[in-house]
């Protein structure tokens, strides 16, 4: 994962992101990534429940 700090609470899931951090371009190059789980992967401690995420800004465009 980059940059996502997962905890459960209780019956809640709680997810930490932050979007002052960036990772680079997409795989596209259409946006520049924030966050990601990098493909769809098990909640901590309920492994029968799957999650996937992806947070982006759009690309700066060129002059």
């Amino acid at each position: 994962m980059k940059n996502i700090e997962l905890k459960i609470e209780g019956s809640k899931l709680i997810i930490e992101v932050d979007l002052e951090k960036e990772y680079g371009p997409s795989s596209s190059g259409k946006s520049i990534t924030i966050a990601s789980t990098e493909g769809n992967i098990a909640v901590p401690g309920r492994e029968e429940v799957k999650m996937g995420i992806n947070i982006y800004k759009p690309r700066p465009k060129s002059s």
